[in-house]
């Protein structure tokens, strides 16, 4: 997951933080807001979905994404 996200997104990603939990958890954040929850959607994540979302976050926050996109 790590790698799709920095092969896709690059430059605009500054840290990936990797946290071991318990319990089946899996949850993405970017800047401090939740975009992904196993926990709240009961499922794991679709192919893609991930990084769909980040996208989408970054997109909203106004940050610069072209580059992350070419």
């Amino acid at each position: 997951m790590a790698d799709e996200i920095i092969s896709e997104f690059g430059e605009a990603v500054d840290t990936i933080t990797l946290v071991r939990s318990s319990g089946g958890r899996f949850e993405v954040s970017v800047d401090g807001t939740p975009v992904f929850s196993k926990a709240e959607v009961h499922r794991h994540a679709e192919p893609g979905e991930v990084s769909h979302l980040i996208r989408k976050h970054l997109a909203a926050s106004g940050r610069d994404t072209a580059r992350a996109f070419a």
